[in-house]
C-alpha cells in the first residue's frame, strides 16, 4: 500500500505498524523521533499498535544536536 512521509510517496507492506515502519526506515534507534499520522501526533507507546492505512500522511521529525 502506499502512504507519504514528509510529503514523499512511500510503498509499504498491508498492516504494517508505526513501529514497523521506524524499524525499517532507522537501523540504529528510534530515539529522539516524533511523529504525527495524518497531523495527529502518536506517542511512542502507542507506536507498536498503531497500524497505518493506504494515503496516510506520515510526518517524521528528527531531534539533532548541534548549535
Amino acid at each position: 500500500m502506499e502512504i507519504s512521509i514528509n510529503q514523499q510517496r512511500t510503498e509499504i507492506p498491508e498492516r504494517f505498524s508505526v513501529e514497523q515502519l521506524l524499524s525499517s526506515l532507522f537501523t540504529d534507534s528510534t530515539k529522539g523521533i516524533a511523529l504525527a499520522v495524518n497531523q495527529i501526533i502518536i506517542s511512542k507507546s502507542d507506536w507498536p499498535i498503531h497500524i497505518l492505512n493506504p494515503d496516510d500522511k506520515i510526518t517524521l521529525i528528527k531531534a539533532t544536536q548541534g548549535g
